[in-house]
């Protein structure tokens, strides 16, 4: 006898339902209960979660339906009716059009609460974890705190412009200044746009692949006075190279290096190809946690470093390192974590599959003179391997994965290698969260977690917990 399908009719029935409740277009008066983790405020009509960007929890408002699906519904505010004490002026003429400041709109203490809470929401709904963060550290400065910049450089009516992508597409939005980026991103943009229009040089169009210039890209250091410029084009300025610095000089007398980076790829990556240094120093040096770092425009390194401080000396004090510990640092990019593990472990080593970085990874141990931390340049598989066929066992593990998380892969390599302690930082609360739920399946079991904002006004939070062995 066929068994009846006695899921999918009430799921239809629901959809339909909800889609007699909401039409595209349709007028509703809905009071904002909660946020999404892109900020978007959330109302609920009959049960249905409906997204409202740009508006803060408690506001009522009058909303324009805009899409219906079957498990939520998207919609645009039309009139505020009751605001909250939380909602400012976002003065950024550049709001809502470029996708990067989703919290400009509302006050800081509220955009902690949000961020504190995207972290929360993500362990406790997707990682099945008791344990949440117990606070949030917002960031002392959120204006221009960026240390470093890259807008797109584009041509408008035939004019060479710079700025930023509207959110999901290609098309530039041409911005004069932005408040979360340092002042000489924008006057060094400026300079380089003003060059190409007095000298016929166009900027690059993806779609039709003609053009040169493609972005331009600046580094500060926090604790030094180096300011490096980096153009990123698909080929070079032959004899008018030379004007072209020195223009870029006078507009931008603080600069110490400039660069041209040669990116022939095709596809969206921003910093690709060769590095030629056409005046001054190809890399900034500045300081972190106290040591020094030499880094050229393509290397990785925080953008708000006051932050990235306290991020890295809450991710030190869960790894309770002893003089005699072995600490594995996973990731490591350029060794910051790992220099900072090396001032209190016996022995440091660091893993990351991308060459270039190990070599400056190296290169920065040797800067500072740290003896006790060696790299290599594997990915979590091999380097398990090293270490098992070398007979050690790291007493804490530290990873920092990028934003996508760690793959299942490297959780079983990690909790392979039988580490006491884990030590996950992280820029995504919804892989973190994932991830902790798969060490759970290992015998970790998460003990401490704290948020940390390093990116004032926009949606993106960092964290750092701590799992342990049962």
């Amino acid at each position: 006898m066929e068994i009846p399908n006695i899921v999918a009719f009430p799921i239809r029935l629901c959809y339909s339902l909800f889609m007699d409740i909401l039409r595209k277009n349709q007028i509703l008066r809905v009071t904002i209960d909660a946020y999404s983790s892109d900020a978007a405020g959330i109302c609920h009509v009959d049960g249905l979660a409906v997204f409202v960007p740009g508006t803060i929890v408690g506001e009522e408002w009058e909303i324009r339906i805009l899409k219906v699906q079957k498990s939520c519904a998207w919609a645009k505010g039309e009139t505020l009716l009751r605001p909250s004490p939380a909602r400012i002026d976002p003065a950024c003429s550049c709001y809502g059009k470029c996708g990067g400041c989703d919290c400009r709109h509302m006050r800081y203490e509220e955009e902690l609460r949000f961020k504190l809470g995207k972290v929360n929401d993500a362990l406790r709904r997707i990682g099945r974890q008791s344990v949440m963060a117990s606070e949030i550290v917002g960031s002392e400065k959120i204006a221009s705190y960026r240390n470093k910049g890259i807008l797109a450089v584009g041509s408008i009516g035939g004019q060479a412009v710079s700025g930023f992508y509207r959110e999901r597409s290609h098309q530039i939005i041409p911005v004069g200044r932005c408040a979360i980026q340092d002042e000489l991103t924008h006057r060094a943009a400026a300079a380089l746009t003003g060059f190409m229009n007095q000298n016929g040089i166009a900027a690059y169009d993806e779609q039709a692949g003609t053009g040169i210039v493609r972005h331009v890209f600046c580094r500060r250091a926090w604790q030094t006075e180096d300011r490096l410029l980096c153009i990123v084009s698909r080929k070079g300025f032959g004899d008018r190279t030379n004007a072209l610095a020195d223009a870029l000089r006078a507009a931008c007398p603080e600069l110490t290096g400039i660069v041209l980076n040669i990116n022939k790829n095709e596809g969206n990556t921003v910093l690709a190809g060769d590095f030629y240094t056409l005046w001054g120093k190809g890399y900034i040096r500045d300081m972190l946690c106290g040591f020094s770092f030499d880094i050229a425009p393509q290397a990785f390194f925080q953008v708000n470093p006051p932050q990235a401080e306290r991020l890295y000396g809450k991710a030190l004090e869960y790894a309770d390192l002893t003089a005699d510990s072995l600490a594995f640092d996973l990731y490591c990019g350029a060794g910051t974590i790992s220099l900072c593990l090396a001032r209190e472990a016996g022995q440091v080593i660091g893993a990351e599959i991308v060459p270039e970085a190990i070599e400056n990874a190296k290169a920065n141990a040797a800067l500072n003179g740290v003896q006790n931390a060696e790299f290599l340049c594997a990915d979590a598989g091999e380097a398990a391997r090293t270490l098992s066929e070398r007979g050690l066992r790291p007493a804490v593990i530290v990873v920092d994965p990028p934003r996508k998380g760690m793959q299942e892969e490297a959780i079983e390599a990690v909790a392979s290698m039988s580490p006491q302690r884990i030590v996950y930082v992280s820029c995504e609360p919804s892989t973190l969260a994932r991830d902790i739920l798969r060490f759970n399946g290992y015998g970790y079991t998460l003990t401490a977690a704290e948020a940390y904002d390093l990116f004032p006004r926009t949606k993106h939070v960092e964290s750092v917990v701590l799992m342990s062995r049962a």
